[in-house]
């Protein structure tokens, strides 16, 4: 993989990590088209993804302080039991998970599963609201739950975490504010802890030719130059995302995946150009 290879792959991530179009399903796509091998992008992937976290840092470090200046508070409860339904589904599902990932298998019908979810979440979303109107950062343990059971959803290629979490938050008549900080903030510990457990499976190699064949095709130049282009992107994409979340809504990504789902099922059954 060279530079522009991977400037093309950190933009993709760093849009896509944050817009409800799924970031896994895309690299999935775009590794296909480009013919990079899965061996060799384990650690591009992992520093991408570390590009992504700086992101959310970046924008929302005022609410990241305001958690780490008191750590016991209701937030950081609603986070916990946010997390722990999608680290126990990719922990049980571990394998298949990564075989999807590999073959993109599922890619298409989970693309056309991002898309339910964010129909239904704007159709009910409308309705929650109506009855049970929520104050701006008004939460409870059971909204975190729904908001977390839907980021278990998403450890699948090609459902959307982002856009499962909207939904789940949405769907209990949040405020669309909150809603989006919070399903951003939720994303730290995810892409953390998969980062952490991408880079213990590259250390566990430990000698050199273990840790060169981690990277293989794809330069420490290129690994660098993506991480940076995904955090860049990122930070816009945060920022376009709590916008469009505040003030419009979220038909336009489900039209966009529904069509994306589509083709990619029309390619692998009939066409087969990439698949």
């Amino acid at each position: 993989m060279g530079v522009f290879e991977a400037v093309f792959l950190g933009v993709v991530q760093g849009l896509t990590e944050f817009l409800p179009v799924s970031s896994t399903g895309h690299l999935v796509l775009v590794r296909q088209i480009l013919g990079v091998d899965i061996d060799d992008f384990l650690l591009f992937d992992t520093m991408v993804h570390v590009g992504t976290l700086v992101a959310v840092f970046a924008v929302l470090w005022k609410d990241i302080l305001a958690v780490l200046k008191r750590i016991v508070q209701p937030l950081t409860l609603y986070l916990i039991i946010g997390t722990i339904p999608a680290v126990a589904a990719a922990l049980a599902f571990r394998d298949r998970l990564e075989v999807a990932f590999e073959t993109g298998n599922t890619v298409g019908f989970a693309f056309l599963g991002t898309s339910a979810l964010l129909v239904t979440a704007e159709l009910l979303s409308k309705r929650a609201a109506k009855l049970n109107p929520r104050k701006p950062g008004e939460m409870n343990w059971k909204d975190a739950l729904v908001i977390g059971l839907c980021q278990a959803v998403a450890v699948i290629p090609g459902i959307s975490r982002s856009g499962a979490t909207l939904s789940g938050a949405l769907s209990r008549g949040l405020n669309r504010d909150s809603a989006a900080r919070f399903s951003f903030m939720l994303s730290i510990p995810i892409i953390l802890g998969a980062a952490l457990f991408q880079f213990v499976e590259l250390a566990r190699g430990g000698e050199p030719a273990a840790a060169e064949a981690a990277y293989g095709g794809v330069g420490l130049l290129a690994i660098a130059v993506g991480t940076v282009t995904a955090a860049l992107v990122g930070i816009f994409a945060v920022r376009l995302m709590l916008k469009i979340v505040r003030e419009k809504s979220l038909w336009g990504f489900a039209v966009y995946t529904g069509i994306l789902g589509s083709l990619v099922l029309l390619d692998r059954f009939v066409l087969n150009i990439v698949f």
